[in-house]
């Protein structure tokens, strides 16, 4: 992956935190990686447990960042998350699935979309 993908994820990544925090999210943990994979950001919304993926670009001429949000990715996500939770003892908690989409505006700026409970844990995914 490329410096300026790198820069442009952790750009994301940090406004949506930002965004979360704001919005009475409680930040658990960011990038929580495994072997399997990782999960961008692991926040507590109320009761919820929320495994939230960060997608930016910066333009979209290959579609809106949540469009990369492919089934693969999704099923390697919740993988992720079952490991989390198992490591935490979490399995009894509520849990959702959101996506940040972020478009970066040539003047600095930048168009933050927040997805909730866009895929569900599911058994065909583990």
């Amino acid at each position: 992956m490329s410096d300026n993908r790198i820069s442009l994820g952790k750009k994301g990544e940090d406004l949506a935190a930002s965004f979360l925090k704001k919005n009475g999210f409680q930040i658990i943990q960011r990038n929580y990686r495994q072997k399997i994979g990782e999960i961008d950001i692991i926040a507590r919304q109320n009761e919820w447990l929320v495994f939230i993926e960060v997608k930016a670009r910066k333009s979209i001429r290959f579609g809106q960042p949540f469009e990369a949000v492919t089934q693969n990715k999704q099923a390697q996500i919740c993988r992720v998350a079952l490991d989390f939770m198992t490591r935490n003892k979490l399995l009894d908690q509520p849990v959702r699935f959101d996506v940040i989409s972020i478009l970066f505006k040539g003047e600095g700026g930048a168009d933050i979309e927040h997805l909730p409970n866009c895929f569900e844990l599911n058994a065909g995914f583990y």
